[in-house]
Order: structure tokens, then sequence, then C-alpha cells
């Protein structure tokens, strides 16, 4: 067998001086500005710091204070979606959030890895999307290159790595197919 070195000496940073100096200053100002407000206030406030960074975020989407942003840049987010809190988007590569989505808090989006088939572990970049009226749910991971589907629910503590069918409910580790996601009539109260 052939015995295989890992050399991360050889390892090249795909992200430039340039990025890193907006995601310093961008995190100084998060903490300095947005963190200290209790959760969803003056959401107006922390929409905009958003955007002056570089985010396309709708004014009536959502961030919680204790969210997480690496790189408002590479973040959509359409409207009535929600960062929650303690939510992880590590956004390397975009990540866009559709219309009335929720993204449960704790969970972490994460848009990057590494190729381990290499011995330098070179970073891979691939988008995230998750629909209109998707649920991911508390501390669930999806991973680099998934597209959850239009009113898929992902079940709390869920790791995601493949694509997730539209309409759909997933759960476990790996997350797996559930069941099909349907609505009750009649379901208001009198």
């Amino acid at each position: 067998m052939k015995q295989l070195k890992s050399d991360l000496s050889a390892y090249e940073d795909k992200i430039g001086f340039k990025e890193k100096c907006k995601r310093f200053l961008f995190s100084f100002l998060w903490l300095l500005l947005a963190r200290p407000i209790p959760r969803s206030l003056c959401n107006g406030w922390k929409l905009m710091l958003l955007r002056i960074f570089g985010a396309s975020v709708h004014k009536r989407s959502v961030v919680y204070s204790s969210a997480r942003i690496y790189m408002p840049w590479n973040l959509v987010m359409e409207e009535y979606s929600c960062l929650a809190s303690g939510v992880d988007c590590y956004n390397p590569a975009p990540i866009h959030i559709g219309a009335h989505t929720t993204i449960s808090q704790k969970s972490y989006l994460c848009s990057a890895t590494h190729d381990i088939t290499k011995s330098d572990h070179p970073l891979v970049l691939a988008s995230i999307s998750i629909k209109d009226q998707a649920w991911v749910a508390a501390d669930a991971f999806i991973g680099p290159g998934v597209t959850i589907g239009q009113g898929a629910v992902v079940g709390a503590r869920a790791v995601v790595f493949k694509d997730v069918e539209p309409w759909t409910v997933v759960g476990g580790n790996p997350a797996k197919f559930i069941k099909k996601r349907e609505f009750e009539e009649g379901s208001d109260e009198t």
C-alpha cells in the first residue's frame, strides 16, 4: 500500500487579502454595532450594515444579532426570510435564502470544504440555495453545493450533503427522506 502524506505547507488560500480585510472590518463593525442589540430588535439597522458590505437582503428579511455571516457580499435573502439566533452562515461561496424561509437557531450553512484527495487540501467552493417556503430546523448542517427545494423541511440536527426535493421532510445524519410535506385543510381554529 502506498504511503500517503498530507502536505499543508503547500496550501494556497483562495481568499484574497482584500476580502480578508473587508471580512475583518465587517466582523468588527457587526460585533460593535449589531451584536449588542437583543435578538431581532433594530432589524433595519442590521440589514443596512449588511447592505453596506454588499449583501442583497430584502427589507422584510430578518437577521438576529447573534447570527454570524462570514462574507455578507455572498448573501442573498428574499422577503420574509430569517437567519435566527446563533446561525452560522459560512459563505465564501454564495448562499441564497428564498422568500418565506426560516433558518432556525444554531444551524450551520457551509458553502466551502477542502479537497481531501489532494495532499495540499485546496479549498472547494460550492453555493447553497434554499428555496422559498423552506424551513431548516434548529442546529441543522447544510453542506456545500446543496439545494433545499421549495417548501422542504430539514429536521432539527439533520446533516444535509445532498439536495432535498421540494415539499419533502428530511432528517437524521446523513439526512434521509421522512415524508412528503402536506398541509391539512381547515386547520384554522374558531
